[in-house]
């Protein structure tokens, strides 16, 4: 019976000789470890953003940004709604710890979109 026990008892203990003393210790769970990716400065994030733009559909929109800290502000308008959220996608993979997005949408687009929306919905 108490060889049982003792095997029952196997996983526990390796999960508890796994878990990490500090938290053990502090009874809560230690943080995930951060990005080990060095912080870009201004001018690299920038850099990037423009050769990312020279490439993509979204460069002939004319989009203007500036980057602050780290903080990459968009201006603009668009007639494609996905445009605006591939702006904040490429700002925060070229390095931005933040982004700000003021791309306006023009109304066209937003039209569109809902009538897009109205041949989409299920009819009973």
């Amino acid at each position: 019976m108490r060889r049982i026990r003792a095997l029952l008892l196997l996983p526990v203990l390796a999960a508890l000789l796994s878990f990490p003393m500090e938290a053990i210790a502090t009874g809560r769970a230690a943080s995930k470890p951060t990005s080990t990716a060095p912080a870009r400065s201004d001018s690299q994030i920038e850099a990037l953003i423009r050769a990312k733009l020279a490439k993509s559909k979204i460069g002939k929109d004319g989009f203007k940004f500036h980057v602050q800290h780290g903080v990459v502000t968009w201006e603009g308008t668009t007639n494609v709604i996905q445009h605006k959220g591939s702006a904040t996608r490429m700002a925060r993979t070229a390095g931005a710890t933040q982004v700000i997005n003021n791309i306006q949408i023009s109304d066209s687009a937003k039209a569109k979109a809902a009538a897009n929306l109205k041949k989409a919905t299920v009819v009973q």
